[in-house]
C-alpha cells in the first residue's frame, strides 16, 4: 500500500469516529431534554396533587375540631374533584 492511501483511510476513519461521537452526543442531549421535560411535567402534577391533598387535610382537620365524641355534626367534607386518591385507596 502506498502511504497516501493509508493516510487518507486513517483520516476518513478519524472523521467517521468524530462524526459518530458528535451524533451520539446530540442524541444524548435530545434524550436529556426529553427526560427533563417529562420530569418537569410530572413534578408539576405532583406539586398540584400535594397542594390539593394538604388543603383537603386542613379542611378535614378543621371539621374534626368542631366534632365532639358524641355530638351530631355535619358530614365530613368531600375531597376536591381534582385530587387523585388512587394511591391511598385499597385494591
Amino acid at each position: 500500500m502506498e502511504w497516501g492511501a493509508l493516510t487518507a483511510a486513517c483520516a476518513a476513519l478519524i472523521a467517521g469516529v468524530l462524526t459518530w461521537t458528535q451524533s451520539r452526543a446530540s442524541n444524548r442531549r435530545a434524550d436529556f431534554i426529553a427526560i427533563m421535560d417529562r420530569m418537569d411535567r410530572e413534578l408539576q402534577t405532583e406539586r398540584e396533587q400535594r397542594r390539593l391533598l394538604m388543603s383537603f387535610l386542613l379542611e378535614l382537620l378543621r371539621w374534626a375540631r368542631t366534632v365532639e365524641l358524641n355530638s351530631q355534626a355535619d358530614p365530613p367534607p368531600d375531597p376536591p374533584a381534582e385530587l387523585d386518591l388512587a394511591p391511598w385507596l385499597r385494591p
